[in-house]
């Protein structure tokens, strides 16, 4: 690992005592003593709980990380570690500059006092003079919102407005390391944009970032790297994206389809697949010229995705769409084992990983869909749609599952980033962002616009 960072975390545990009974905790305390004393081998009276694992990796200087896991993985564990507020078992962690931790947003606040009183307390154990919040305090109650509420208690507060005061406060900080576990979770869309354009500035000012969230769409947009945490211990780590696609697998408890594999052989019966050329008999989905080999294929295939063509017009898997081309999915799917009501999903995301949309054929109540799925059956479904995008590079994902009647998801067939979709403007190119709205401006007096 590099000398040249902001944290370097290698080999790192921790282990809590977990006790059967409160009586084990007296005799811990005692009897391996007293047992030792005796030239006896000590006895251990809890089993161990292993909340983190031998876990290494470092954030350089100026770099944003982000930490992905279901509960209890270990993630708020490893951050108080980080930021000091628990101690480790095993291993070591380095950091270099001040930490700046926005970890329980508000815990450190007196119900009792005012907000104005708790901010002045709480800067205070940040470091600030009373000079010094004087100077901020203006800035720190607009950045918070909650107007003439900072003269009441804060027992009268509800936990959104707690959790923005606390992060406007913490805002006023210059820090070297930003910790975020969750913090943002709390609060409205406003307020959220408010905080990550904070984020924003001080990643651009040079501040290591390193954040904890469930929102995977986070991840994906402000991350530089991201890390899968499971049961404490570290899974993957790499490109935001891959790891996201890492996270939801585990999520769904599925098994990955390695491209090693062998796929059966069976041949289910031809269909007639309209004017698209699609393999209804073997899997040809990976000669296509849109086909991305870096796809993230995973799931049980009782169900199979076996070819596809994107169509336009009268073109079928062409290098580039235009902006606003009317565009066809075509998909050939064939049932090696009858599953019941099957599930078709389409995602559309951008390179790095943000859904621009996403929706299944249940979502749409598509009847035909549902009402296949039959051993040895294939299906060709169309997934119409517009190509109203900014020029750039796209991937689809799609994928086959069905639904326990307990409301369990099992996934079939799932690919992820399979098809690159590369979107162009030949004719005009008059709008930034992600999707062409078809805005139209227009000028005249007010009678004429029907003031």
């Amino acid at each position: 690992m590099s000398s040249d960072h902001a944290i370097k975390i290698e080999n790192l545990s921790k282990c809590y005592p977990i006790y059967g009974h409160p009586r084990d905790r007296l005799k811990q305390f005692i009897l391996p003593r007293l047992q030792r004393m005796a030239s006896q081998p000590p006895q251990q009276y809890f089993r161990e709980f292993w909340a983190l694992k031998d876990v290494s990796f470092e954030v350089g200087k100026g770099e944003t990380v982000g930490i992905v896991g279901r509960n209890g993985s270990g993630k708020s564990t490893l951050l108080q570690m980080i930021c000091g507020t628990l101690n480790h078992t095993t291993g070591s962690i380095s950091t270099n500059g001040r930490i700046a931790a926005l970890l329980e947003l508000g815990s450190g606040f007196n119900p009792e006092f005012t907000g104005r009183e708790n901010v002045y307390m709480n800067g205070a154990l940040l470091g600030f003079s009373e000079d010094e919040i004087d100077r901020r305090f203006d800035r720190i109650l607009e950045f918070s919102g909650i107007g003439h509420f900072i003269d009441q208690p804060v027992k009268t507060y509800s936990s959104g407005m707690s959790v923005r005061l606390a992060f406007a406060v913490q805002a006023q900080s210059d820090p070297d390391i930003l910790i975020v576990d969750e913090a943002l979770a709390v609060g409205d869309a406003k307020f959220q944009a408010k905080c990550f354009a904070h984020i924003k500035a001080l990643k651009q000012r040079g501040t290591s970032i390193l954040l904890v969230s469930h929102a995977t769409e986070q991840i994906a947009t402000h991350c530089d790297r991201a890390i899968f945490l499971n049961d404490g211990v570290m899974v993957t780590a790499g490109k935001p994206r891959d790891v996201i696609n890492t996270y939801m697998d585990f999520m769904f408890g599925a098994e990955r389809i390695h491209e090693a594999a062998e796929l059966e052989k069976e041949s289910p019966a031809a269909l007639a697949a309209d004017d698209d050329t699609l393999s209804l008999a073997e899997e040809l989905f990976h000669t296509r010229q849109t086909y991305n080999p870096h796809e993230y294929r995973w799931g049980d295939r009782a169900a199979r995705i076996l070819d596809y063509a994107v169509v336009v017009a009268e073109n079928s898997n062409p290098a580039t769409v235009d902006i606003g081309d009317q565009v066809r999915l075509r998909l050939s799917i064939a049932f090696s084992q009858e599953v019941v009501r099957p599930i078709l999903g389409f995602t559309i995301k951008t390179k790095e990983g943000v859904t621009l949309y996403n929706t299944n054929s249940e979502l749409q109540a598509c009847r035909e869909i549902s009402a296949a799925g039959a051993s040895g059956e294939v299906m060709v479904a169309t997934i119409a749609f517009k190509a109203a995008f900014a020029p750039g590079e796209y991937f689809v994902s799609i994928g086959v599952a069905s639904r326990r009647p307990d409301g369990t998801v099992v996934p079939h067939d799932r690919r992820y980033d399979s098809i690159q979709l590369t979107v162009v403007a030949r004719d005009r190119h008059d709008f930034s962002g992600f999707f062409d709205l078809q805005a139209k401006m227009t000028s005249g007096s007010p009678r004429s616009q029907g003031a």
